[in-house]
């Protein structure tokens, strides 16, 4: 007999030692909860048991209940939820709560074990005894617990029903011995539901830093922050079609629950790097902005230099009449006179428009278009002491000479620094080993196919399938944004075209392009985040380097 309750309490302390272990391994809280519960009921034979946690205000919460006999499965994984308010620590007067059993073993921290709730006086059972007479059920032996934190604070309460002979079935008393098993359960199950919390403590934390830089990027630059918000939609939405996929060269590719959480972090912090950048820069919407756009100085510039030669051409006028009447050769004089002044007003018109235009930024600059602009600023103008000048600076002249865009060698160079900063940043933070490759993943989207990409030129074979999509993420977001300051946002056809182009000259992923289209990822990402005149129809045999 001694022998057969050593084996069964053996047996017990075994389950116990495998259910603590399995407790520090679970990650998701309703789950972690229920084993608990279930955990106690199998350790103590109990028919039925319910689990509480404490609120902030003071209040114990149902969060599972479970009745053998009953059927009876509320709460946690099971979605039904229980039909019970929660049980006041205090009462209205503010004084403790010492007549319901579990809001006492919560204030006092410290277990109660009542062999027969109908024998009782100093608890308050009406309510138990309720349920009884609605449901048949007999009430009686209860053993409740407080789960204790590694500072002794209670964060929840463990309560068992009906400990049950094993043999006969009849309701027993809880044992000291189950007492003790349960007590240890519980302080491992506190132990682990603090570090869940602390865990989610820490992940929420971590996920509202990085929510703080990207409103910190908005509020230096509101033509970046949407671009920070925007392209881990994007990237996630691509990286899922990657793992949907059954055929084709990604049919086996996966990421795991923490895998992907990983690459949803680097594709936030992607831009970190761009809050050292200078926003004069980032958001230069023209060629000759500045503190103000300089253009208007060309503008006020071109009626000075019609004014002038305006004037110029009066003086030689006056010298002319001076030496005499008006006779025909000088009419004729004053009239070709005239109408130079005339054409030379008109070009100075027709210069000032190619002017703000050119100012503007575009995809290109042909040779034609630079050429005239160095024609411009070879017109000459007197400045304030007379002296004739070339019309436009050297400094203009470069800038409105910009072939592609709005910014110089000199500034694409500071902006493109923008990811030399962010892997200085990202590779200077201790990452957990679940999160060690955010770094690769995020600094990677400048990067091409065949190596031309910066800042360390890798090649495709280099570079990991989640930073590859981040640069398809990242260009398509970009080309298709309605925020930025340089250009208007293109329509789906036109943004799809360029990225085509760019597949074909192998700056971005063939395959991952190929998903793009083909998974209709663009539509989802369109339908969802740009504005309807956007969406245009898109003819798929017109992309550059797809094949439908």
């Amino acid at each position: 007999m001694f022998d057969n309750q050593q084996s069964y309490l053996l047996e017990r302390l075994e389950r116990l030692n495998a259910i603590g272990i399995a407790l520090s391994a679970e990650r998701d809280n309703q789950r972690l909860l229920e084993m608990i519960l279930l955990g106690a009921q199998e350790i103590t034979n109990a028919d039925g048991g319910t689990l509480y946690t404490i609120t902030q205000d003071k209040k114990l919460k149902f969060e599972m209940m479970r009745n053998k006999t009953l059927s009876m499965s509320l709460g946690g994984t099971t979605g039904k939820e229980i039909p019970f308010l929660p049980l006041p620590l205090y009462l209205e007067d503010g004084s403790p709560n010492l007549t319901t059993v579990a809001a006492y073993a919560t204030l006092n921290n410290k277990t109660v074990n009542i062999a027969n709730a109908y024998e009782v006086e100093n608890f308050d059972f009406s309510g138990t005894r309720k349920f009884d007479q609605k449901t048949g059920y007999h009430s009686q032996s209860f053993l409740t617990i407080p789960m204790k934190d590694h500072e002794s604070k209670v964060i929840g309460v463990l309560q068992l029903i009906n400990a049950t002979d094993a043999d006969t079935g009849a309701i027993v008393p809880f044992s000291i011995a189950n007492q003790t098993l349960v007590e240890s359960l519980a302080s491992q199950a506190a132990v682990a539901m603090t570090n869940h919390h602390l865990i989610d403590g820490l992940k929420g934390l971590f996920e509202a830093f990085i929510e703080l830089i990207a409103d910190a990027i908005d509020q230096k630059s509101p033509y970046t922050g949407g671009h920070c918000r925007r392209v881990p939609e994007l990237t996630m939405m691509l990286t899922q079609a990657l793992i949907d996929a059954k055929t084709g060269p990604f049919k086996d590719f996966t990421l795991n629950e923490n895998e992907f959480y990983e690459l949803k972090v680097a594709s936030w912090l992607h831009d970190c790097g761009k809050v050292t950048t200078p926003e004069a820069i980032m958001d230069k919407p023209t060629k000759l902005s500045s503190i103000f756009d300089r253009i208007q100085l060309v503008d006020q510039r071109f009626e000075l230099l019609k004014q002038q030669a305006e004037s110029a051409m009066l003086k030689e006028q006056v010298e002319m009449l001076k030496d005499g009447g008006l006779n025909q050769e000088k009419q004729e004089k004053l009239k070709y006179q005239q109408a130079k002044l005339d054409a030379f007003n008109a070009y100075c018109d027709e210069a000032r428009i190619f002017l703000q235009h050119a100012n503007i930024g575009s995809e290109s600059m042909t040779a034609a278009d630079l050429q005239r602009i160095q024609d411009i600023a070879n017109l000459q103008i007197l400045d304030a002491i007379g002296n004739k000048v070339p019309f436009l600076s050297d400094d203009e002249t470069y800038n409105l000479s910009i072939k592609r865009g709005t910014l110089t060698a000199e500034e694409r160079q500071v902006i493109n620094n923008h990811i030399v900063v962010t892997i200085s940043m990202l590779e200077s933070l201790p990452y957990p080993q679940s999160l060690a490759r955010v770094p690769e993943y995020a600094c990677g989207h400048h990067e091409h196919m065949d190596g031309s990409g910066y800042p360390k030129g890798l090649t495709r074979e280099q570079m990991s399938i989640p930073a590859r999509v981040m640069g398809i993420a990242d260009i398509f977001e970009a080309l298709t944004s309605k925020d930025r300051p340089y250009k208007k946002a293109k329509t789906l056809s036109e943004s799809l075209a360029i990225l085509g182009k760019m597949k074909v000259d192998q700056h971005i992923d063939a395959d991952l392009f190929d998903v793009f289209i083909r998974e209709g990822i663009y539509l989802k990402y369109a339908q969802e985040f740009l504005e309807p005149e956007q969406i245009d129809l898109v003819d798929l045999s017109k992309i550059p380097g797809y094949h439908p």
